[in-house]
């Protein structure tokens, strides 16, 4: 599993970095992200929020200090409309199996400045 210590090693043994370029393949988006906030989609309407600490070659992840939130759908049977629900819960440390991933972007910082 990659993890923040061997992020270095990793960018100079997978000859990924091409062309000077930072981000030679998709996996390298994601070490980039290491030890940092991420925004993670899951599949079953599933979403998770939080500190990544490691990975692997399949995007099995190690997320850290995560806010998980599961949003389900409900009709009223009178109405017949639609209800969305959102049930939040905080998780210390949680592994997060990589085929169930459908999206990891990075939170960036905010500055003090608005644009």
């Amino acid at each position: 599993m990659q993890s923040a210590g061997s992020a270095a090693e990793g960018a100079s043994t997978n000859g990924a970095l091409t062309g000077g370029s930072i981000l030679g393949e998709p996996s390298d988006l994601v070490r980039l992200c290491l030890d940092e906030l991420v925004y993670v989609k899951l599949r079953g309407e599933r979403e998770l929020v939080g500190r990544l600490h490691g990975y692997d070659q399949h995007l099995n992840m190690v997320v850290g200090d995560a806010e998980e939130t599961v949003m389900s759908t409900e009709v009223d049977e009178e109405t017949f409309e639609q209800i969305v629900r959102t049930r939040k819960r905080k998780l210390p440390l949680v592994f997060v199996r990589g085929d169930t991933l459908i999206l990891i972007s990075p939170l960036f910082r905010q500055s003090g400045a608005s644009r």
